[in-house]
């Protein structure tokens, strides 16, 4: 994918809206339209890699309640004619067409390659890639499980939703409560994998979350791989002028 004008594109990851309550994360979601707006003013495409909601659910005529002032924002920014990517996050798994429908944003459940300026990007959100890591992987295999989304859906609405809510809470891990620390390149899961994916074929750039730890480390002298942190703890994001990528942070 090719763009022919550039003027900056966005990146973000991981806001987690409704975690831990709902009066913090309503002030976490006006900072992060703040910055919407900035970037309806000066971008021309946008990414956002996963888990903008702590949890989310779409059964077949009902969405999670709230989060109104960020999916209207974003479905400004769309109808302005400034495309939006999402790609499908560890709390967000059960996306169905909601994105795409509704919001006019474009949604990926897998890495995808991305091509602007003669300039490569593999991104993705970044969780159960690579060969470690396998008790997630199995997790993950049983809440996609079509059987396992119906059971679910039987349930009505307000308990699934307050289910799925306070399940995510508890799981601190992937949540951003707690102190993210880098482990260095060796046992950096992401790091690993891009580093294999190099092997297969070269990307100057590549641009996960999931970490919850804003980082940018060079893999080559070709290739550079970006985490872009979180808007719980670290507020930042990634902006490409044309020529390079750059991590940010939204103050």
């Amino acid at each position: 994918m090719a763009a022919t004008k550039i003027k900056k594109i966005y990146f973000a990851s991981d806001q987690h809206f409704g975690a831990p309550n709902k009066k913090v994360s309503v002030e976490r979601e006006r900072h992060f339209i703040n910055w919407l707006d900035m970037v309806e003013k000066q971008g021309s495409e946008l990414f956002l890699l996963g888990d903008l909601f702590d949890f989310w659910f779409e059964y077949k005529k009902v969405v999670p309640k709230g989060f109104i002032r960020v999916l209207g924002k974003l479905a400004a920014i769309t109808d302005s004619g400034i495309p939006i990517h999402y790609f499908v996050g560890n709390h967000d798994l059960w996306i169905k067409d909601y994105f795409e429908k509704e919001l006019n944003i474009k949604t990926y459940f897998e890495p995808k390659d991305f091509i602007y300026n003669n300039v490569s990007f593999f991104i993705g959100h970044g969780d159960g890639l690579g060969p470690k890591d396998i008790p997630y992987k199995l997790i993950k295999k049983i809440f996609t499980n079509p059987l396992a989304r119906r059971l679910f859906q039987i349930l009505h609405p307000d308990i699934g939703i307050k289910l799925g809510q306070f399940l995510s809470l508890k799981n601190k891990s992937i949540s951003g409560d707690n102190v993210m620390k880098y482990l260095g390149e060796d046992k950096e899961l992401l790091i690993q994998y891009s580093k294999s994916m190099l092997k297969q074929r070269n990307r100057d750039y590549f641009v996960f979350g999931h970490r919850h730890l804003p980082l940018n480390v060079k893999l080559d002298k070709n290739s550079t791989y970006i985490n872009l942190g979180d808007w719980i703890t670290h507020f930042t994001y990634g902006v490409f002028d044309g020529k390079k990528l750059e991590l940010k942070k939204w103050e």
